[in-house]
C-alpha cells in the first residue's frame, strides 16, 4: 500500500514505514490512522504531508530493504517506524529484530531525518520472558539511537475486545482515530 497525500502548501514528508496495523488491514484505506494524520496535518501542519509506505505481512527485514528507495522517494524529514509484530508474531530472533530496527533508524538519521520508533507487544502465550525481551527491544533502540518511542501503538484499545475486527490483531475503523491520536503525541514534537 502507497498512500501519498499533500495539501498544496506541503514540502515535507512524514515516511511511515509499517505492517498490516499501518496499511489499514480490513478497513477502507481512508480509514486507517495514516489517513487520518494525512488529514490532520493539512489542517494543524500544512508544511508536512504523510507517505505511508506500510505493507500488510511485512517484517523488521523487509522494512529494512525496501527503506532506503523510500528515502531516496521520499526524501523524508520524519520517518515513523512501526514494524516487529510479524516478526514477534513468526517467533523470530529478537536480537535480529533489533538489529533491523537500529539499521533503520541509522538510515532515516543519515538522511536527516527525525525517526519515530512505534512498538507493538505480544500477546501473552508468546511466553513472558519472550514478551519481554520483545517490548524491551523498542526501548533500546530509542535510547542507543536517540529517537522518540511509542512503546506500543495499540496502548488505547489494547485491552477492548470490541475495537479489533474478528482476528482479534486488527484494530476496526472505529478504533483508527484513538491510535492516531496514540500516535500524535510523540510525532507532533518532531514535527519541526
Amino acid at each position: 500500500m502507497l498512500l501519498h497525500t499533500a495539501s498544496a502548501l506541503a514540502n515535507q514528508t512524514v515516511l511511515i514505514l509499517g505492517d498490516s496495523l499501518s496499511a489499514g488491514f480490513g478497513i477502507a484505506a481512508e480509514q486507517s490512522w495514516p489517513a487520518l494524520l494525512a488529514q490532520r496535518l493539512e489542517s494543524e501542519k500544512p508544511a508536512y504531508s504523510v507517505a505511508n509506505a506500510s505493507i500488510s505481512g511485512e517484517t523488521t527485514a523487509g522494512g529494512l530493504a525496501r527503506l532506503p528507495a523510500a528515502l531516496d522517494r521520499f526524501k523524508p524529514a520524519v520517518v515513523v517506524i512501526a514494524l516487529g509484530a510479524n516478526d514477534g508474531l513468526r517467533g523470530q530472533s529478537v536480537t535480529q529484530m533489533r538489529g533491523n530496527l537500529v539499521a533503520m533508524a541509522r538510515l532515516a538519521k543519515a538522511r536527516q531525518a527525525r525517526v519515530l520508533v512505534v512498538g507493538i507487544k505480544l500477546p501473552p502465550n508468546y511466553g513472558p520472558d519472550y514478551a519481554a525481551r520483545f517490548a524491551e527491544a523498542y526501548r533500546s533502540v530509542a535510547r542507543q539511537e536517540k529517537t522518540a518511542l511509542l512503546p506500543f501503538l495499540l496502548q488505547p484499545i489494547a485491552l477492548d475486545a470490541a475495537a479489533f475486527q474478528p482476528d482479534g490483531l486488527h484494530p476496526i475503523a472505529a478504533a483508527q482515530p484513538k491510535i492516531l491520536d496514540h500516535v500524535w503525541r510523540e510525532l507532533k514534537p518532531l514535527l519541526k
